[in-house]
């Protein structure tokens, strides 16, 4: 044991006449030593932290760690109640073996050391800051905790996110429009060991043909015409070491898709202009809600693309689909909505609840928050009743009248599967008419009918 390797005595005379804080632990990170500077600091008496376990009485400590690696570590930044220390680890030995481990923080006086935390503080705020002008907003601000349900679909999702986060497998996430695509990917990278490095967006969509290229793989000074001096990085190098989202790559056009495939195949990238290509790290996590599959047929997308990023593909279920976690849903986005425009509104009229339930949501969760939004603003309660919906929301309100008629019903539906379709389709009028098999005359008089 190592209470019969150093003696109380021996100890006693090197290390508490010192202002180090001392620490001593055996081979399976129970403490069996600690000087008084180490006590004093952290509160604690001697008496009662002996024996137990160096995480229960240090916090971020990682001198268990040291005593199972037995790797030596050396001026190691540590976080200890609000101020930063420099810490030494080494391993102690006994006969060629490891038996336990002694930690060292170092600071000669009190004065010195809230010179140096103050010091580090202020070195790591600056560090922040640069990282942040860097990085831009390439960072992620949900987690799988943003995920708000408890239907056995949603469960379902989540344990299959927590499988393929650890790894750097290319993930397909399918999913109609509004149903969170984009908080899937961004916790997908959160649970990720990629977390600490970028996770860059791309909207296939949003950016015209002509620019696609150079905002994938950037370009070098005097590329072309107006490009910018020192050149642009693409977005294949910002997010270099973390995640690229191709968001609605359905969209992305043939001659941007052959050269990801290259970019994803051979690791490298080649800016506009330059004649060296680059080596990147990246994670690939595409999202659309176009079925990829008939693209394929029509040889508007690449098979060889499709394989390549579906290597696990994820389908992210509409709000139809998971009424059990309307409920909850509603009162989670409630509450974001009210603490953000300073509105007591508490609930929700039961009567609500029930149409929520009836109604066949095709924006999906984006809808959803734009409703409740809406009715917080209309609303002069403090639960939200039927009147306070916006109007096309209320597909049953014609039961609460005399004026009730099939006719009435009949339209209701009818817009709502135009509303529907053309949500699936992403607003492309031709396919939501082939999707309801109607012609396409006749699919525009319908829209102009009911105004959409």
């Amino acid at each position: 044991m190592l209470a019969n390797i150093f003696k109380e005595d021996i100890l006693e005379s090197i290390f508490e006449n010192m202002n180090h804080c001392i620490v001593v632990v055996d081979k399976n990170g129970f403490i069996t030593y600690m000087n008084e500077s180490y006590c004093r600091f952290l509160a604690v008496n001697k008496s009662d932290i002996k024996g137990k376990h160096v995480t229960e009485v240090i916090e971020n400590t990682r001198m268990h760690i040291v005593a199972e690696t037995e790797e030596i570590e050396n001026a190691d930044l540590q976080y200890i109640r609000g101020n930063y220390m420099i810490a030494n680890r080494i391993p102690l030995r006994s006969n060629g073996q490891v038996v336990g481990a002694l930690g060292m923080v170092l600071f000669r006086d009190t004065k010195e050391w809230k010179q140096l935390n103050s010091h580090i503080k202020d070195l790591l705020s600056e560090l922040k800051q640069y990282r942040e002008q860097l990085n831009g907003n390439h960072h992620t601000k949900y987690t799988i905790h943003d995920i708000v349900g408890n239907s056995q679909k949603i469960n379902q999702l989540k344990d299959k996110m927590k499988k393929v986060s650890a790894s750097d497998v290319s993930v397909l996430i399918r999913g109609e429009s509004g149903t969170g695509k984009e908080l899937i990917a961004q916790s997908i990278h959160h649970l990720s060991e990629r977390n600490h490095k970028p996770f860059i967006k791309v909207n296939c969509a949003a950016i015209p043909e002509h620019l696609l290229e150079s905002e994938l793989f950037g370009y070098k000074e005097g590329a072309f015409t107006g490009a910018k001096k020192g050149g642009k990085w693409g977005k294949f190098q910002l997010a270099d070491g973390g995640t690229l989202f191709l968001d609605e790559i359905g969209d992305m056009p043939l001659n941007a898709q052959v050269k990801i495939l290259r970019a994803l195949q051979e690791g490298e990238v080649e800016a506009l202009g330059s004649v060296t290509s680059q080596k990147v790290d990246v994670r690939i996590i595409a999202a659309t809600n176009q079925p990829l599959e008939s693209l394929i047929e029509k040889q508007q997308f690449r098979e060889d693309l499709f394989y390549r990023i579906n290597v696990v593909p994820l389908h992210v279920p509409p709000l139809r689909e998971r009424k059990e976690d309307l409920r909850i849903l509603c009162k989670s986005i409630l509450h974001k909505v009210t603490n953000r425009i300073g509105k007591r509104v508490v609930d929700f009229a039961s009567g609500v609840y029930d149409l929520f339930t009836t109604y066949t949501w095709p924006g999906n969760i984006r809808e959803l928050e734009n409703v409740i939004e809406a009715a917080v603003h209309l609303t002069n309660r403090e639960i939200i009743e039927r009147e306070d919906l916006p109007e096309h929301i209320d597909f049953d309100h014609s039961l609460d009248r005399q004026t009730y008629s099939l006719k009435a019903v009949v339209e209701k539906t009818e817009k709502l599967e135009l509303e529907k379709a053309l949500a699936k389709c992403n607003g492309d009028k031709l396919e939501a008419a082939k999707m309801l098999q109607i012609g396409k005359s006749s699919f525009y008089d319908k829209l102009k009918k009911y105004g959409l």
